[in-house]
């Protein structure tokens, strides 16, 4: 059974909380690329970003508390035009937030709206969802390949964070046209 949460569109002034969320995959894991952490208005920034160009930015809250415990979005998975159709799936919950469903619930919600893209978006329609996973991440895989993900390649050895070598595998569901 999924837990009760609030599903919301995120704003630029979530900045703080998502932040608060992401830091601690800066800082302590490989499973995000950077190693500087965000600050909140540079997080606001992003959130802002897609947004404008009209994809979904979500996050999800325990009704009860209003603690926000975790956020999914689809953004561009590259710049140049071609790859308009084209979008990066990305998901980070709070740790304590893990091992609960909010992982499925934030998919099936970001999936829905990126299929739902009104015919006026940049994105519309959109054709495949990507995402990078770094390596090895079950957690990750396993969500992935539960909403019909296939992993179609890996970049081995393509990062270097927190004193080793990490590979990405990546990951692909093509939507229906």
């Amino acid at each position: 059974m999924q837990p009760t949460l609030v599903l919301r569109d995120a704003t630029p002034d979530d900045g703080a909380t998502l932040a608060a969320i992401y830091n601690p995959y800066v800082r302590d894991t490989v499973i995000t690329f950077e190693t500087e952490e965000v600050p909140a208005e540079q997080m606001g920034a992003r959130v802002a970003k897609v947004q404008a160009a009209g994809l979904p930015w979500l996050v999800a809250s325990d009704p009860d508390s209003g603690t926000m415990l975790g956020f999914a979005y689809a953004g561009p998975f590259q710049d140049r035009d071609a790859y308009r159709h084209a979008l990066e799936l990305t998901i980070y919950l709070a740790s304590d937030a893990r091992g609960r469903g909010l992982g499925t619930m934030l998919f099936e919600a970001v999936i829905a709206r990126v299929q739902d893209l009104p015919a006026s978006s940049k994105h519309a329609p959109a054709h495949g969802l990507y995402s990078r996973i770094a390596l090895p991440n079950a957690a990750s895989a396993a969500l992935h390949d539960r909403f019909g993900f296939t992993q179609v390649g890996t970049f081995g050895e393509v990062g270097h964070k927190l004193g080793r070598w990490i590979d990405v595998g990546v990951w692909q569901l093509l939507l229906d046209d």
